[in-house]
């Protein structure tokens, strides 16, 4: 297989795809018409991004601000209203007081306020239940193996809840169009709906993986500290090595996804199998939004080209050869 560092993200009605330059974000809106945006992607010149873990953690950083910022675009490029995605006064406010853009102060507070219900809801709350056990369980092996128990039961019925979601399912077959468009593109195959469709929809690369490493390395980093009984220390303690756990998950992933080992295979697979459920199959016009994205992040065809295969697809290829298809079998 060829080797790709290209990876993406399922958005509202589109997928994003990003390649080491370029960013593209493909969405389909409801005339059939494909709005496409690309952007050269911040070159990270400290050495800051080469230490392992360190990396993994501003890396972190990076995905939350710009899958924000990519959500708030995706969703306008679909036809939301502006005012829905416009910044609060508030939030224009501190613009002006901070000399700061005014949707740059309203990502800040979005990723702040995801980051702060992310940690109450798998980090903080497992603890606050563990700590009702406490008395009963002195090991602090098994008080650590009941709170990441507790965490990853909580992260799947997080998933499972939102999964419901008609916008979130929607969401999910469009991510699972961006991992058939990579694999297709890593098995050396012409970016085509007729060879993306065959494709896996699960990659070792992908976020899901990622948060579920996050949720099974965290207890074993918490089982390594010793802390004592008082539950605020031990909420503390968890929340500060909250970096550590991100950075190391992060190495974890990225030496998982480039080995085929049988060791490798196996301890990636529970991660794999997660992403059933937050990918699901797409349709033609779906793989056709993702080809399109992914071409433009890619930047081996010309803008020109790009533009073309955008129109092309734009004109409802995938419904032409549906309704051919549904004519042949009628008759």
């Amino acid at each position: 297989m060829k080797k790709s560092s290209v990876g993406g993200q399922g958005v509202m009605d589109g997928i994003m795809m990003r390649s080491p330059k370029k960013s593209a974000l493909a969405v389909r809106k409801a005339d059939g018409e494909i709005e496409l945006k690309v952007w050269q992607n911040k070159q990270h010149t400290s050495v800051f991004y080469k230490i392992p873990v360190v990396r993994g953690v501003l890396s972190f950083i990076d995905m939350m601000v710009g899958g924000v910022r990519v959500l708030t675009d995706s969703a306008k490029m679909a036809g939301a209203a502006e005012e829905d995605y416009a910044p609060s006064k508030l939030e224009q406010a501190i613009a002006k007081k901070t000399g700061k853009a005014a949707e740059d102060v309203m990502i800040f507070f979005a990723v702040l306020v995801a980051l702060v219900m992310a940690v109450g809801l798998f980090f903080v709350l497992p603890t606050l239940i563990t700590g009702l056990f406490r008395r009963a369980i002195q090991s602090r092996f098994l008080i650590n193996l009941l709170d990441g128990c507790i965490r990853i039961v909580i992260f799947l019925a997080y998933i499972l809840a939102v999964s419901l979601l008609p916008d979130i399912k929607t969401v999910f077959r469009y991510h699972g169009a961006e991992h058939k468009t990579i694999f297709c593109y890593e098995n050396d195959l012409p970016l085509c709906v007729e060879n993306v469709a065959p494709q896996k929809r699960l990659h070792p690369r992908c976020g899901t993986s990622y948060l579920l490493l996050v949720m099974v390395i965290s207890t074993l980093v918490y089982s390594c500290v010793p802390v004592g009984d008082s539950l605020l220390l031990r909420m503390g303690v968890r929340i500060l090595l909250l970096p550590l756990v991100a950075g190391v998950s992060y190495e974890v992933l990225k030496l998982l996804a480039k080995g085929d080992s049988l060791f490798a295979r196996i301890l990636r697979w529970p991660g794999l199998q997660l992403q059933r459920l937050t990918t699901a199959e797409p349709d033609a016009g779906m793989m056709e939004v993702a080809i399109v994205a992914f071409e433009a992040a890619l930047g081996e065809k010309s803008p020109e080209e790009v533009e073309a295969l955008r129109v092309r697809y734009a004109r409802g290829e995938a419904a032409a050869r549906q309704q051919a298809q549904e004519i042949h079998a009628q008759a």
